[in-house]
């Protein structure tokens, strides 16, 4: 019986001899401990919560998870992908470092090395991840890291990693990769060599667009540790229905990620034979220019991401949106259904537009994240978009 007097004092949980199926959500940003003496020893021993921006339980239980998929330990969960990205490098350099740079990543890690890190007194230089040689050309004394993606967001080439993994060795620079496109059923970076590895978990691993989080361990616990102390001073803190969601995600990931898979292989190749569409991206079939290296590379499988360009320009762009029923144009990836975007207007918006057609990314270049719907429902609306954008064009 609760004391009518007390029925407002917090409380533990009635006890019970049984546990829920679902993990549950702790929002609990506080967290009561005995005495101070209690409290020192939680500090001093890196044991039990305190304070939620520096961890609690849902993160904690994901990023168990998603140690598990990729073969790390101490992995941490944050507020974003950015977020994992920003913390990685935050806590490795310090002004006077160097990093190289792939020169395909996301728009906003491009952003990132190119403005914001030189504020910080880093310098940072951006080379090909498709050529082993380029980014070991592009090493300084001062080069503390490299930062590559295994498939490069949106223009889906694919880094020679075992090339980039024996140039990272010799130079004694920390590998950081970024395995949000490949996840790590397809490929394991810590596993293969890399000092880091990275998600945006709000893509694939959580795969239903409503939750934001990022994800980053480290092979080095030293590292690992000042990448966690980096993530709470900058309180890139992940919210606790967030890593619920996510982890709730996670139960289907292998069943939407082979079936989403299938899809594009099946939606690729049907869009290459589309009037209006230039060409189609996708390193499963054979006129990839790195098919060869993701079939080693991946074991066979090439992931659920490609991308294709249509010969209209802007106008096509815009007509196939519109044409395209039932097919979400946004900026993400990783949903359970089918989604376009269009990285010139969205993820490398802020990119100078000289260096994004020297990238390939023009008006009418878009990004597929393919989903797991009927595929032949799904060849039907892009059908539709690319007579649409025919038209235009």
């Amino acid at each position: 019986m609760i004391d009518p007097r007390d029925a407002l004092r917090r409380a533990a949980l009635p006890p019970s001899t049984s546990w829920p199926v679902v993990p549950p959500i702790m929002p609990s940003v506080v967290y009561a401990s005995e005495d101070p003496d209690a409290l020192d020893r939680q500090y001093a021993e890196g044991t039990g919560y305190t304070y939620a921006r520096e961890g609690h339980p849902n993160a904690d239980s994901l990023a168990a998870r998603i140690d598990a998929l990729e073969g790390a330990t101490g992995g941490i969960v944050t507020g974003s992908g950015m977020a994992a990205v920003g913390v990685a490098l935050l806590g490795a350099l310090k002004a006077g470092d160097h990093v190289v740079g792939g020169d395909q990543l996301y728009g906003r890690s491009l952003k990132l090395l190119r403005d914001d890190l030189p504020l910080l007194g880093i310098a940072t230089t951006l080379a090909d991840p498709t050529d082993a040689a380029a980014i070991r050309a592009a090493i300084r004394p001062q080069t503390r890291m490299i930062l590559v993606e295994v498939i490069s967001n949106p223009t889906i080439r694919v880094a020679d990693m075992a090339g980039i993994v024996a140039v990272a060795r010799e130079a004694g620079v920390l590998l950081a990769v970024d395995n949000t496109f490949t996840t790590p059923r397809l490929y394991q970076p810590l596993v293969q060599g890399a000092d880091i590895v990275i998600h945006s978990v709000t893509k694939l691993l959580a795969g239903h667009s409503d939750a934001t989080l990022g994800y980053v361990a480290a092979r080095d616990p030293k590292l690992a540790q000042r990448i966690r102390v980096a993530s709470v001073t900058w309180g890139m803190t992940a919210s606790p229905f967030d890593c619920w969601l996510a982890e709730r995600g996670l139960f289907s990931f292998d069943l939407r990620l082979a079936r989403a898979e299938q899809n594009a292989r099946t939606l690729a190749d049907a869009l290459a034979g589309m009037a209006g569409v230039a060409r189609v991206i996708h390193p499963g079939r054979p006129d990839h220019p790195d098919h060869n290296r993701v079939s080693a590379l991946l074991g066979g499988r090439a992931g659920n991401m490609f991308s294709f360009e249509l010969s209209g320009g802007r106008a096509a762009a815009n007509a196939f949106t519109r044409a395209a029923q039932g097919i979400a144009f946004a900026p993400t990836l990783g949903d359970v259904s089918t989604t376009i975007s269009h990285p010139a207007s969205s993820s490398h918006r802020l990119v100078p537009p000289t260096a994004r057609v020297a990238a390939g990314i023009g008006e009418g270049f878009f990004r597929v994240s393919t989903g797991i719907e009927d595929p032949d429902a799904l060849i039907a609306a892009f059908q539709a978009g690319a007579q649409a954008a025919d038209s235009v064009g």
